[in-house]
């Protein structure tokens, strides 16, 4: 099964939000400074609108594709 650049590209993404959040994670609990937290608040919901996005264009590609 071959996989498209697209799709690579949205789980490189995935795997680069994941690290953000585990290294924002990580200081919060060595240092104790909140801005951590809000950090991972931003990259969690940024992740989550992007994301959103692109199942939108997969999906319009999906139905509309067919009808061109």
């Amino acid at each position: 099964m071959t996989v498209g650049l697209p799709v690579i590209l949205v789980r490189s993404l995935l795997y680069l939000a994941l690290a953000a959040i585990g290294v924002a994670g990580f200081l919060y609990l060595y240092s104790r400074n909140r801005r951590y937290l809000r950090f991972i608040g931003q990259v969690i919901k940024f992740t989550l609108v992007l994301l959103l996005i692109v199942f939108l264009f997969f999906a319009f590609e999906r139905i509309v594709g067919p009808l061109l």
